[in-house]
């Protein structure tokens, strides 16, 4: 049901979503995981820079299909922890101690969005395919999406995604600041691990860079945090009225 291990190359740690039979969607299990990976590189200071990325060229589809119950009651214990597994990654990988790329191949869809905003920078392929896709199969967006959209793209990109169900490829995410560069598919994650490797060569450094960048360009709106919970309850009533329908 998929996996997320990872390496370590001159100080850069490299997270891999590994689940390719489903295009990298994540399961709960892989979301617990992804936050204990989170443990081990932020336990090693060693270490001074992660680079996100998605097995056979995806980055990640979203969440595993095979492990979705839309007729399931959203409020219900176990229902409700696994979601907040998935979501709790995201916070996770937005939380870790060191400055962290995503390197976006294929496609980030629904959850994938979010797994890819959880990071500081991303790189992408000019021909990914972007999209958020939660109103195009009948569900509100959830983990803090139009927190974290809108901080890198902007209002209007944002609106188009979450609301439109419009879908960027790599050279609009650059356009519109949702990605730093975008590069040849072959180029997308040799380039992350370059700029990784910079503050990766003085990991103390690089940790309290990256907690200064996070504390002074915080969200100016709602909390990332907040924004995850305030999504939350909207995003059970739309998977039940979509059950229902």
């Amino acid at each position: 049901m998929g996996d997320i291990h990872w390496a370590r190359e001159a100080g850069v740690a490299i997270i891999t979503v590994d689940s390719p039979e489903v295009k990298n969607g994540l399961t709960p299990e892989m979301g617990r995981r992804l936050a204990a990976v989170c443990d081990e590189i932020d336990a090693d200071e060693t270490i001074g820079a992660a680079v996100v990325r998605g097995a056979e060229g995806t980055f990640c589809s979203g969440a595993d299909r095979r492990r979705w119950n839309p007729g399931a009651d959203q409020a219900e214990d176990s229902t409700y922890r696994e979601f907040s597994a998935i979501y709790n990654a995201f916070r996770r990988v937005g939380s870790l101690a060191v400055p962290t790329i995503a390197a976006v191949r294929g496609a980030a869809v629904g959850a994938g969005i979010n797994l890819m905003l959880a990071t500081d920078l991303r790189v992408v392929a000019t021909d990914a395919r972007i999209l958020a896709g939660f109103l195009r199969i009948g569900i509100h967006p959830g983990g803090g999406f139009f927190t974290i959209a809108g901080r890198t793209a902007g209002r209007e990109a944002t609106s188009a995604m979450g609301l439109f169900s419009e879908e960027l490829d790599g050279a609009a995410a650059e356009r519109t600041g949702m990605a730093w560069k975008a590069l040849p598919d072959a180029e997308v994650e040799d380039f992350a691990l370059e700029l990784a490797r910079r503050p990766a060569a003085d990991p103390a450094l690089a940790r309290e860079a990256v907690r200064s960048f996070r504390t002074e360009l915080g969200a100016s709106g709602m909390d990332w945090d907040a924004a995850l919970h305030f999504e939350r309850a909207t995003q059970m009533w739309s998977q039940r009225r979509r059950s229902e329908a």
